[in-house]
C-alpha cells in the first residue's frame, strides 16, 4: 500500500493580518458589537481557538485592527514640510483613514496606547511641531486639539443627518426649506466643512505662534 504525504501549505492558514484584515471587514458592515470570535473564525473558515494563537483576547484584536487603521495616515509631511502645510497634509490623511472605517473610530481615538503606529504618529507630530519652534506645552495641546478636530470630523456625517423629505422642514424651519438636498450633496458638505474648519484652525495656530516668537 502506497502512502500519501500531504504537502504543507506553503504560508500558514491564518496570519495576525489576514485576521486583523477579516476583523475590519466585519465591523465595517456590522458595527462593533457584531464582533465575535465565533463570527470571526466562520468568516474566516477557521475554528475559534485558532484564533487564540494569536491574539488571547478580543480587546488585544482591536487594538491591533485600530492600529492597522492608524498605520494608514501619512505622516511623511510632519518634519519634511513647513508646519502649517505639515498640519494641513497629515489632518488631511488623518481623517481620510478614520472615515475609511467610522464604526472603529471609538476604538481608533481613545489613545495611542502601547499601539505601535499610533505612537509613532504622535511622536511625529509632537517632533516636528516642537522642531518648528513651537513650545513642548504648546505642542502638547495642538497634537490633542488637531486630534479632537479631526476625530470629530471622521465621527459621523453632518449632512447625513437630515432626511429627504421638504414637508418636514418647510412648515416648521423656515430657514431649513433645503436641508433635504443636503443628503444627495452629503460628500460634498462634509469634506467642505472640513477643509474650512482646518483652514480656520491653522491660520488661528499660525497668529499664535507668531505672537509667541515676539515675547
Amino acid at each position: 500500500m502506497t502512502s500519501v504525504t500531504m504537502a504543507r501549505p506553503k504560508s500558514p492558514l491564518l496570519s495576525r493580518e489576514r485576521i486583523v484584515a477579516a476583523a475590519l471587514a466585519l465591523v465595517d458592515v456590522h458595527g462593533l458589537a457584531a464582533l465575535s470570535t465565533r463570527r470571526l473564525a466562520t468568516r474566516l473558515g477557521v475554528s475559534g481557538p485558532s484564533l487564540y494563537n494569536h491574539f488571547a483576547t478580543k480587546d488585544d484584536l482591536l487594538e491591533a485592527a485600530a492600529d492597522a487603521v492608524i498605520a494608514r495616515v501619512d505622516i511623511t509631511p510632519l518634519g519634511a514640510r513647513p508646519w502649517p502645510e505639515a498640519l494641513r497634509a497629515w489632518a488631511t490623511s488623518y481623517r481620510r483613514a478614520l472615515a475609511e472605517h467610522p464604526n472603529l473610530v471609538p476604538v481608533a481615538t481613545q489613545g495611542p496606547g502601547r499601539r505601535p503606529h499610533a505612537l509613532r504618529m504622535a511622536d511625529a507630530v509632537y517632533g516636528a511641531l516642537v522642531e518648528a519652534g513651537w513650545p513642548p506645552r504648546e505642542a502638547t495641546r495642538i497634537g490633542a486639539l488637531m486630534r479632537y478636530f479631526v476625530v470629530g470630523a471622521a465621527s459621523g456625517s453632518f449632512a447625513g443627518g437630515f432626511v429627504d423629505d421638504p414637508a418636514l422642514y418647510g412648515a416648521h424651519y423656515p430657514h431649513l426649506t433645503d436641508a433635504h438636498r443636503l443628503q444627495a450633496h452629503r460628500r460634498e458638505v462634509d469634506e467642505g466643512a472640513f477643509e474650512t474648519g482646518l483652514d480656520a484652525l491653522v491660520a488661528g495656530l499660525e497668529l499664535r505662534f507668531a505672537r509667541l516668537r515676539e515675547r
